[in-house]
């Protein structure tokens, strides 16, 4: 097990995906991870109490709305944990941090904006270019 200093941060300097550059991402994702499902749980007790109990129409279609946007943000979450739990695979199986179509490294400023990208900028720029390109046929 690899402790991390507190004030570490990943740099161009080291060696990309040495061990503590990938403790520090599998304490990022992890950590993520954990505030998504606590989140998740704080909407399930706010759902499970109970009906709505507003008497005023308007009052009532607002916390209506109010509880489709929630459960559509959790849809959400549900489906980013989904990819967390992906990274955190390949964090395990050493592919961590490596593009999935060319192998090159993905870069620390694009993994510490996003822990879950699984393409360098370039392919993920090739991708959404093929993307628009099969849409507007």
């Amino acid at each position: 097990m690899i402790t991390l200093p507190p004030d570490y941060r990943p740099s161009e300097d080291e060696e990309f995906m040495n061990p503590l550059q990938v403790e520090y991402f599998r304490q990022k994702l992890l950590k993520w991870r954990a505030d998504l499902l606590k989140e998740a749980d704080e909407t399930l007790a706010s759902l499970s109490e109970g009906g709505i109990h507003e008497a005023d129409i308007t009052d009532r279609a607002s916390v209506e709305t109010d509880r489709a946007l929630e459960l559509r943000t959790r849809d959400r979450a549900r489906k980013l944990i989904s990819k967390i739990n992906q990274a955190l695979l390949r964090v395990e199986n050493g592919s961590y941090g490596f593009c999935e179509e060319t192998g090159e490294p993905i870069g620390l400023k694009r993994l510490e904006a996003r822990p879950i990208a699984t393409l360098s900028i370039e392919a993920q720029e090739r991708h959404e270019r093929m993307e628009k390109i099969h849409r507007d046929d």
